[in-house]
């Protein structure tokens, strides 16, 4: 499989650009999807549930069958314990792998360090190491219970600047938030996001979300779906839906670039 943004070009291949959910408990049931997806989507992403199902096998068997790997078990702990973690992730082969921003500026420094000196002293492919901000399930209110008083998108903005401050690759977000991070951070920032649905479909435990064409549109560089390909009659079709409707989402946004730019000249 050959990856695109930011492995190569950018605009092309949006294929590249979609990560499949396997939020799964059957290693039966990942493998065949794997099978039928691995020259639909550009990674799988495999989450707490089917890694402690599966144990670190999982991976490998995912990149046997052709798949690339991101790890999303956000990792949160001690800065020691994360940047051992984050080595082990890198050994394993994941592409990219998370750890929660809020763990603090060295819990996330001391993982990019340590991954770069292990992959250097190795000679293996260093990961893609993304800061989870706020979760697209929580809202104002649940952030207040929690004592964060701030707004949820000036909560994310500000772990986003301190996960790029730590040399971190870029943060998973909500696509509310996504036009925010791109103006602090900057267009080489990674921007994953999950809390995409289908147009008129469910949104099940998430909050904050918008279609894969309006998630594309406002600035995401990658998407992460999971129900709307896993539980369609034919996910091959599905996937190649999303596919479709996130090139739409770059034509309309090349569209009104340059509409602006005519107004401007």
């Amino acid at each position: 499989m050959t990856l695109q943004w930011p492995f190569g070009g950018h605009q092309s291949g949006m294929r590249s650009r979609l990560i499949f959910a396997l939020d799964l408990s059957s290693v039966a049931e990942a493998t065949d999807l794997v099978a039928r997806l691995a020259q639909e989507v550009g990674m799988f992403k495999v989450g707490k549930q089917l890694f402690l199902h599966a144990g670190p096998q999982i991976v490998r068997e995912i990149r046997d069958r052709g798949g690339e790997v991101f790890l999303d078990l956000k990792f949160h702990d001690i800065p020691r314990t994360v940047a051992k973690a984050g080595v082990e992730a890198a050994r394993m082969g994941a592409r990219m792998f998370t750890v929660h921003a809020s763990g603090s500026l060295e819990m996330m420094q001391r993982t990019v360090a340590e991954v770069a000196k292990v992959c250097r002293g190795e000679g293996l492919r260093k990961p893609k190491i993304l800061a989870v901000t706020v979760l697209t399930s929580l809202n104002r209110e649940d952030l207040k219970r929690v004592g964060v008083m701030a707004g949820v998108e000036s909560q994310v903005v500000r772990l986003a600047r301190l996960a790029k401050l730590a040399g971190m690759d870029g943060v998973v977000a909500s696509p509310l938030e996504i036009q925010r991070i791109r103006k602090e951070c900057g267009r080489g920032f990674i921007i994953v996001t999950p809390g995409v649905r289908a147009p008129d479909g469910e949104t099940h435990d998430q909050k904050r979300v918008m279609t894969s064409e309006e998630a594309i549109r406002a600035g995401a560089d990658y998407l992460v779906v999971g129900r709307p390909i896993r539980d369609a009659a034919d996910p091959v079709a599905a996937a190649r839906e999303i596919v479709a409707a996130m090139e739409r989402g770059v034509a309309a946004g090349d569209r009104r670039v340059r509409l602006f730019s005519e107004r401007r000249s």
